[in-house]
């Protein structure tokens, strides 16, 4: 791997499915050596098979934040060096507002938010001295208009976008692009499991999107590849919303 100066690197949490599946998808479609990252070895491992030889798979709990800087360094150590990063990894709690423990908030905040500050912090080492990186993070409709009974997730996401925007001032000058995709309703195991379950939610959603429908995973892969390319290299502090016009709905 040291040897290919010419192949980018690219870390990507939360890989082995749905969103993070799709980015890792299109990154090895484009020839990026992708490294998913996840606590399910089963569900990292049947990706790796089904994405092929230009990934492989790291088992670690991004909750260990101790342990991040470890993971980081043994990255760089094998590979070389990390190109790009996308902090994917994520998990929701959905609960009215008054029924949320301090645990179940701190849970979220600690693996959407906390976790994904860490993990930078450290890439962002590696990028300095390379004078060269991206960083893409995740964030959600939920950051940019309410939605009831995901306080927690609605905390981490907002929180991801606006250091999305503090880490874009601090990085950019040295070469490293920080930017933020928020999906819209995409059309996921997770989500459709959700949404079928819940037709007045469904109704809602597309009602207010204006091109009427999901979108697809792969729309997700194509704006994070598309930030991680040179044609995005004036690019730096954006949140792009990929939502069929959600956000702007009425």
């Amino acid at each position: 791997m040291k040897d290919d100066q010419e192949r980018k690197i690219a870390l990507v949490t939360g890989g082995a499915s749905g969103l993070g599946f799709a980015i890792a998808e299109k990154f090895v479609q484009n020839n990026i050596f992708t490294i998913l990252i996840g606590r399910n070895e089963q569900r990292l491992e049947k990706a790796c098979e089904q994405l092929g030889e230009l990934t492989t798979a790291i088992t670690f709990d991004l909750n260990k934040l101790s342990d991040i800087p470890k993971l980081v360094s043994d990255i760089k150590q094998k590979f070389g060096r990390i190109d790009i990063l996308v902090n994917n990894a994520g998990i929701n709690a959905k609960k009215p507002l008054i029924e949320v423990t301090d645990q179940e908030f701190h849970e979220v905040i600690l693996t959407n938010l906390s976790s994904v500050f860490s993990l930078t912090r450290e890439v962002s080492k590696v990028m300095l001295k390379q004078k060269k990186g991206c960083i893409i993070n995740i964030s959600s409709m939920a950051a940019q208009y309410g939605i009831p009974k995901v306080i927690a997730y609605t905390a981490a996401k907002s929180g991801i976008e606006g250091m999305t925007k503090a880490m874009a001032v601090e990085l950019s000058p040295d070469g490293i692009r920080v930017n933020c995709i928020a999906p819209g309703f995409i059309a996921t195991d997770m989500s459709a499991k959700a949404l079928n379950n819940d037709p007045d939610r469904k109704n809602k959603v597309l009602s207010r999107t204006p091109m009427g429908k999901l979108g697809l995973p792969s729309d997700i892969g194509d704006a994070a590849y598309f930030l991680a390319s040179d044609d995005a290299k004036f690019i730096t502090g954006i949140v792009i919303p990929v939502d069929g016009g959600n956000s702007i709905g009425f």
